[in-house]
């Protein structure tokens, strides 16, 4: 049997980058994706990159890197990624003070502008006027994610990499065990989003990556025409993140619900007209959680008509799909402690925009060149 340099587990963007990435290196790659149609985070992310968003020297080093490579990777892997800038618009609830909000945002590298009511219609009509105190606008890259997970999946393949579809039941020192195979390996690198913590957990190894069941609606192309990208200024969903990796114990007790669930009230349309709105965020230990459907379109939609009229009854289907988080707002990357040849690329809830720039450095670590990022976020 083929023993591979690195099997990479998980092809969503993370695992598809960096498989890419490893192989770019001169490594020989198996990627591992549990669906031949994937139902993960990236199939039903924004797309959302906040290169504005970077307030400390790493996180807008970053983000500038972020800039640097997506701007030349839909050359680099001969694919449309749909990259594009709009307006971010971050809603500022009827309740809240425009100022103090604006003020939370100045340790941006750009700080968003703040708008009043007036204005934040004039730039996207389809706000409700009485839903809102202001907004605040800035300029937003944005992707297809799934197209770009794609792009690196071709460019991998082209490279000399594998695919094979099959789900991962268990990591052994020197390889995985799937569902319908084994597959030997020098090293292994847990990609999987939201099932990363469990595969680890299956073989004994605590790992401080978490998740979230997300909910959102889909909506298929429509002639209605959304302007921006409309986002909550009060992101629930990170405040939600934090406050569930206070006690990390927790997390190991089944049917566990750390924190009532959240809803942000997003919406993002893409090129061919679809949309997507929501997001439901629940934090449920146990990955095969129930959630109720109808009940979850019935507050998805309820709620999306408040801020959006026009977009809360549009047809559509409820999705849900595992979110993978850090404790630390970044990522959880580098080798497993006490388990060799085990590593982890994982956590990227809120950075999208890093996981480009991450794979190419993480790669590179791994062949052996230093790197004074990797080893500051490594650091679990």
């Amino acid at each position: 049997m083929k023993t591979y340099d690195w099997i990479v587990v998980g092809g969503g963007i993370a695992g598809a980058a960096l498989a890419y990435e490893l192989v770019k290196t001169g490594f020989s790659v198996l990627l591992l994706e549990k669906d031949a149609v994937p139902q993960n985070a990236t199939r039903y992310s924004y797309g959302g990159l906040a290169y504005w968003s970077g307030s400390t020297q790493l996180t807008r080093q970053l983000c500038q890197e972020a800039r640097d490579r997506y701007n030349i990777l839909s050359q680099e892997l001969d694919a449309d990624i749909e990259l594009r800038e709009l307006d971010l618009l971050l809603t500022i609830s009827a309740d809240s003070d425009p100022e103090t909000t604006a003020a939370s945002y100045a340790q941006c590298a750009v700080p968003p502008r703040l708008l009043t009511v007036k204005e934040a219609c004039e730039l996207e009509p389809l706000l409700k006027p009485a839903a809102i105190a202001g907004a605040l606008t800035v300029k937003h890259g944005h992707i297809n994610p799934q197209n770009t997970a794609q792009a690196y999946i071709r460019g991998f393949l082209r490279a000399g990499g594998e695919l094979q579809i099959g789900e991962v039941l268990q990591v052994m020192s020197g390889g995985v065990k799937t569902t319908t195979a084994n597959y030997d390996g020098a090293n292994v690198v847990i990609c999987a989003g939201g099932l990363s913590r469990k595969l680890l957990k299956s073989v004994g190894i605590p790992i401080r990556v978490y998740f979230t069941h997300a909910e959102i609606i889909e909506i298929p192309p429509v002639d209605l025409r959304l302007n921006t990208l409309v986002m909550p200024s009060n992101l629930q969903r990170f405040k939600l993140e934090s406050a569930s990796t206070k006690v990390d114990e927790l997390w190991d007790e089944p049917d566990n619900q750390l924190i009532s669930p959240i809803l942000d009230v997003g919406a993002i349309q893409f090129l061919d007209g679809s949309l997507r709105l929501g997001q439901i965020s629940r934090v449920l230990t146990d990955t095969d959680a129930f959630v109720n459907p109808e009940e979850s379109e019935n507050w998805l939609r309820q709620s999306i008509s408040q801020i959006l009229p026009a977009l809360g009854n549009l047809p559509g289907n409820w999705h849900h799909c595992l979110v993978a988080f850090s404790s630390n707002g970044l990522s959880v990357i580098g080798a497993v402690p006490e388990f060799a040849g085990v590593n982890i690329f994982s956590g990227f809830s809120n950075p999208l925009v890093f996981i480009p720039p991450l794979a190419q450095r993480f790669a590179q670590f791994l062949a052996g060149a230093e790197d004074e990022i990797i080893n500051q976020i490594s650091n679990f």
